[in-house]
């Protein structure tokens, strides 16, 4: 499969990705990116402390980031390890515009039975998940065995029924960009309906050149087979300057029909309260304290 995959231009990839941060945004127009990418946002807690309680404050959130008078859109999903799907499925109820992610596969490391994988994938589907975020198995893609990577991406396509299958490369794992866009293009035939950078426990995790490469691994597949894939890149994603950036490339390299939650999102808890302070300056004309805004 290998040599079928185009090598990656290192060089140009860098330099291409250095000059999208350098844009000038006019200020009406950056007032619509960073609404924008709080709808495109999987507000996210993956820890061990997690509680019920917890889960429904960030529901909380995710439906209403920020006072109604800023006109600013609901987050598109929360995100949560399999044993807190119910919980968020009973606060958002069943036809929220905010969604219900869950990861899945024996996250982040993979490191567990494909029947285990299945198991939690179908369990996590089965208590409302609308998204299921899995991890590759790294090991077996860094031996070659590209063929074991695309079985278990199939079969946790199936476990997930109804609900949109997410595939987490963890790019900085795979060590280079050439791994990077072969590990794109598996996970796209295998079925994945998103391709996303990293779990957020790794680092590097997003980073603007790798997304590139996965992005344009995206636009070639849409050139081949005429199907859609989403973007999701994942941690290290902490200002509203660094969201904006990915919002050009986006628009640069796929288009305006990949500028929608369906097929982008950021992973990143962080970057909320900084796009909220920005939208308030923009609006207002000054910076308010991010101790106003609750923390997700």
């Amino acid at each position: 499969m290998r040599e079928l995959v185009p090598t990656v231009d290192q060089v140009m990839v860098e330099e291409r990705a250095a000059a999208f941060g350098k844009r000038s945004i006019k200020a009406a127009t950056k007032l619509a990116g960073l609404k924008m990418a709080v709808s495109m946002m999987d507000l996210t807690t993956l820890e061990g402390k997690d509680t019920p309680g917890k889960v429904a404050y960030l529901c909380r959130k995710a439906l209403q980031p920020m006072d109604a008078k800023y006109h600013v859109p609901s987050c598109g999903a929360v995100c949560v390890y399999p044993n807190m799907v119910k919980y968020a499925r009973k606060f958002l109820g069943e036809n929220s515009p905010v969604h219900v992610a869950s990861v899945a596969t024996g996250f982040p490391s993979g490191q567990v039975p494909l029947r285990v994988k299945l198991e939690e994938t179908r369990r996590a589907a089965g208590d409302g998940a609308d998204e299921i975020d899995m991890v590759i198995d790294r090991g077996a893609f860094l031996m070659g065995d590209y063929a074991k990577v695309f079985d278990e991406i199939v079969a946790v396509k199936e476990a997930c029924g109804t609900a949109h299958l997410k595939v987490i490369l963890e790019t900085g794992e795979l060590v280079t960009y050439d791994n990077v866009r072969l590990a794109s293009q598996i996970a796209m035939e295998a079925g994945g309906d998103f391709i996303k950078t990293s779990t957020g426990k790794v680092s590097p995790a997003a980073t603007i050149p790798v997304t590139l490469v996965m992005l344009e691994a995206i636009r070639d597949y849409f050139f081949a087979t005429g199907i859609r894939i989403g973007m999701k890149p994942a941690g290290g994603i902490r200002n509203s300057k660094q969201a904006l950036a990915y919002l050009v490339m986006v628009k640069e390299t796929l288009g305006d029909d990949w500028l929608t939650p369906d097929l982008f999102r950021f992973g990143a808890s962080a970057l909320l309260n900084d796009v909220l302070m920005q939208i308030v300056k923009t609006v207002e004309g000054n910076y308010q304290n991010l101790d106003y805004f609750s923390q997700p």
